[in-house]
């Protein structure tokens, strides 16, 4: 990855299948993301839009099919697709002891570190720059969730996974999202996000869990 922008590659899923306490999730799923693409995930509570994204980031191995980075299978190099991957999920992350500034700093030492401008500039685009010498503890779950989001800024990676990324923001915040995302696409960057409601990306795929129901867990083969 250059300052430009990212290598292109392709991200796609094939015959996708997750069970979950021995039933089936979903089955037959595919999808096909090209750089700079965004896809929104659809579906009623439990209908597997948490599970998928867990499956993309590769911190659960899918019941069937394959996932696969420029072609090449994710499960053949798990360590390489963990450093071109970021997921901000329901929990934050957010380290209670440390600062706001700790938090980020931290984040980007353990991304290869962006420079200290770069860090103070991800932290007044989400409205946290005057917060940045407050413990976290003292945080709002707004202000938390806009300091999880503040490290896709200060960790660069091709492949950003959001699950329900619009939660506990205002206005102010969901602009700055979308113009985050919009700026992370236009390097060449994939998205893939949960959402229920309005998602803050343009001209994006739609991929509705809803019709990938799986089957009734007796008729899943052990081998699935």
């Amino acid at each position: 990855m250059g300052a430009e922008g990212f290598e292109a590659a392709t991200f796609s899923g094939t015959g996708l299948a997750c069970r979950r306490g021995g039933h089936g999730v979903f089955g037959g799923l595919d999808f096909t993301l090209a750089p700079g693409q965004a896809l929104v995930l659809r579906g009623a509570n439990g209908s597997g839009k948490t599970t998928l994204l867990r499956l993309m980031a590769g911190l659960a191995v899918p019941s069937a099919g394959l996932l696969l980075w420029a072609g090449v299978a994710v499960a053949d190099d798990p360590e390489a697709h963990s450093r071109r991957t970021r997921l901000i999920g329901h929990l934050d992350g957010v380290k209670a002891a440390l600062t706001v500034a700790e938090n980020l700093d931290f984040a980007a030492r353990l991304h290869g570190g962006a420079s200290e401008a770069a860090r103070a500039d991800a932290l007044r685009r989400f409205g946290l720059g005057t917060l940045a010498s407050l413990p976290a503890r003292v945080l709002s779950a707004g202000q938390r969730h806009r300091l999880a989001l503040a490290r896709l800024l200060v960790a660069p990676a091709p492949l950003w996974l959001l699950d329900e990324p619009a939660n506990t923001l205002d206005n102010a915040a969901l602009d700055t999202l979308a113009a985050v995302i919009a700026e992370h696409r236009a390097r060449g960057g994939l998205v893939v996000l949960a959402s229920h409601g309005a998602a803050p990306v343009t001209d994006a795929g739609v991929l509705d869990l809803g019709r990938f129901a799986a089957m009734p867990a007796a008729h899943w083969s052990d081998a699935a």
